[in-house]
């Protein structure tokens, strides 16, 4: 039973973070727009890390050179590929989300080589070649989509998948300055509700927090909190089972992905689709990163969500 709790904690990991994209399918349904769901997902997200942080001992005061990473973490890590996931779910299928969301790792091999975080391969070109081609399944015939004009919002989900694996190049490169994860992610959410929450204001998309709270409102709690749940036990598998084993829930977030969307939202897929789907987890396999390059630091999911997962090559990120 022991050897089993580091595989039963990935599954519950990869099926609470697998959550993230039908919740927010839900919190966009009756229109809630980006901005004002990134501040209460940001702002929510902040006060559980927060409190997750102080209640393992450590202080949430940052040292005077911590606020540029804060701040690259909030913009590259949640608020633009927010915004970008959040117009994207409007549109398009919360299953089809989270196939497009696993694209992370194929946009940051181009990024690690051109970083100098890693090596050219073949396998990895390999890889990236199967992530394409998953992409171009969805796109280019006119059946695999539930409607042809879906296609146009692809590229746009896809925003989210470029900046988590820009996220995780920069910070396998430069670092964390020795921050922990979790504090890292608190601060840098705090942080990024200051930025969303004008945002909100001038734009009109301020959410008001008093009851009656309907669907949308509890799918937007409920994600804040399955993301801080999720985030805190992602940490805790990769301190007791080391980050190479930790890595493998980037297969789970989007298997769970589809699979809560089937269940709650009634999604159905055409075959092009259970297609892109194979060939898109066969590209992450090749392209995953070998034991010897990963590291542990702050990095992407969500999300939903978004995504935490370091490397020097960073192709195993989940969206925070």
């Amino acid at each position: 039973m022991h050897r089993a709790l580091p595989f039963l904690a990935l599954i519950a990991v990869g099926a609470l973070w697998g959550a993230g994209q039908p919740l927010s399918k839900i919190a966009v349904s009756e229109g809630y727009r980006h901005v004002g769901i990134l501040f209460w997902q940001l702002a929510l997200g902040a006060l559980l890390l927060g409190t997750v942080t102080l209640l393992r001992g450590r202080s949430l005061r940052f040292a005077r050179g911590d606020p540029p990473l804060l701040l690259f973490v909030a913009l590259a890590g949640t608020v633009l590929p927010g915004i970008s996931s959040y117009t994207a779910a409007v549109h398009l299928p919360s299953g089809l989300i989270s196939i497009l969301l696993s694209a992370v790792p194929m946009f940051a091999f181009p990024l690690a080589l051109a970083l100098g975080n890693d090596r050219f391969s073949r396998r990895r070109l390999a890889g990236l070649s199967l992530g394409l081609g998953a992409v171009a399944l969805l796109v280019l015939p006119e059946t695999s989509l539930p409607e042809p004009g879906m296609a146009r919002w692809i590229p746009v989900a896809l925003v989210s998948s470029v900046f988590y694996a820009l996220e995780g190049n920069v910070v396998g490169r430069w670092g964390t300055r020795g921050l922990d994860p979790v504090k890292l992610l608190a601060g840098a959410s705090a942080l990024g509700a200051v930025i969303a929450l004008p945002m909100a204001l001038l734009g009109g998309q301020f959410i008001d927090p008093r009851p009656p709270w309907g669907a949308p409102d509890l799918a937007i709690l409920a994600g804040s909190a399955i993301h801080a749940l999720a985030y805190a036990g992602y940490v805790a598998v990769v301190a007791s089972a080391g980050a190479v084993f930790a890595v493998q829930v980037s297969y789970l977030v989007t298997l769970f992905g589809l699979f809560w969307a089937m269940l709650f939202l009634g999604e159905s897929y055409s075959g092009a689709i259970w297609g892109a789907l194979l060939m898109m987890l066969a590209g992450m396999a090749l392209v995953q990163p070998r034991p010897r390059h990963i590291l542990v630091s702050a990095g992407a999911s969500a999300k939903n969500e978004r995504r935490f997962n370091g490397s020097g090559a960073q192709t195993g990120d989940v969206q925070v």
